[in-house]
């Protein structure tokens, strides 16, 4: 800290990769002498994020008695998530708190969805519990490898590293399109179990005369859902792959260190 208390940034600084690491005593006293005209707590996009928390803590609230009120609140929650990210590249309050926001957000919001899916549907209950832990893990491990390479943000994945991976995250309509289909699929399984009268299709094909608008929905929103579920097996294995060879680049540089002082 310096005389009038506030903390000195360059106090321990040094570079990783592209990005400048803080040490963690200098990074918690900055947070805590922060000013409001600072406060990155209060950045428009963080407090888009906070919305979004609460939606989902109704939805969940509303989940077990009241479809429509879960579902409102559920789904504005989710479109918000394409809102904080133009609004922090609108306003220049992009941060790396409100990323991680953002990304925590998302997986509870959905694994909580998830855990009334595996009570729903008892027989698929295993299914759901491997998609929590795959998106938990893909992301986790995601995340993790973009820290130790060095990466400013987890959406800069390059074409040479994964051409799947670096389209999803670089296409804002695609990554819309796969999230926006992957939650739709689980808000429609959801409201299977609530909405149960035809919408009237019998007169087309005979197949569709018990179809209901929920059952319509998850349909073509299936397709999404698995598509989605591949970028994050794609998204793991990767993350996987460069863990795996950071750790054979420091073995190999504590090897060399190791000949050298012999």
């Amino acid at each position: 800290m310096t005389k009038n208390g506030s903390a000195n940034p360059s106090r321990k600084m040094r570079r990783r990769g592209s990005i400048d690491v803080v040490d963690a005593k200098v990074a918690v006293d900055l947070a805590t002498a922060q000013t409001y005209s600072e406060n990155v707590f209060l950045f428009v996009p963080n407090l888009i994020g906070y919305t979004r928390i609460i939606l989902a803590g109704l939805s969940l609230h509303f989940m077990s008695y009241h479809p429509k009120y879960c579902t409102l609140a559920y789904v504005i929650s989710c479109l918000l998530d394409a809102v904080d990210g133009q609004a922090a590249r609108a306003l220049g309050q992009t941060s790396k708190f409100g990323a991680v926001l953002d990304m925590v957000t998302d997986r509870c919001t959905t694994s909580c969805l998830l855990c009334y899916l595996s009570s729903a549907y008892p027989n698929f209950a295993m299914v759901f519990q491997f998609l929590i832990a795959l998106d938990f893990a893909s992301h986790y491990m995601h995340m993790y490898s973009s820290l130790v390479t060095g990466s400013r943000s987890h959406k800069l994945v390059t074409s040479e590293v994964s051409r799947i991976l670096w389209y999803y995250y670089n296409d804002s309509r695609t990554l819309f399109f796969m999230c926006a289909g992957n939650e739709l699929f689980f808000v429609s399984l959801y409201l299977m179990k609530w909405v149960h009268t035809p919408i009237g299709l019998g007169v087309y094909s005979p197949w569709l005369a018990a179809l209901t608008w929920p059952e319509l929905i998850a349909i073509p929103s299936a397709f999404v859902c698995v598509g989605k579920n591949i970028i994050n097996l794609v998204q793991l294995w990767k993350a996987s792959k460069i863990l795996v060879g950071v750790d054979l680049a420091e073995r190999a540089h504590a090897r060399e260190l190791q000949a050298k002082k012999e």
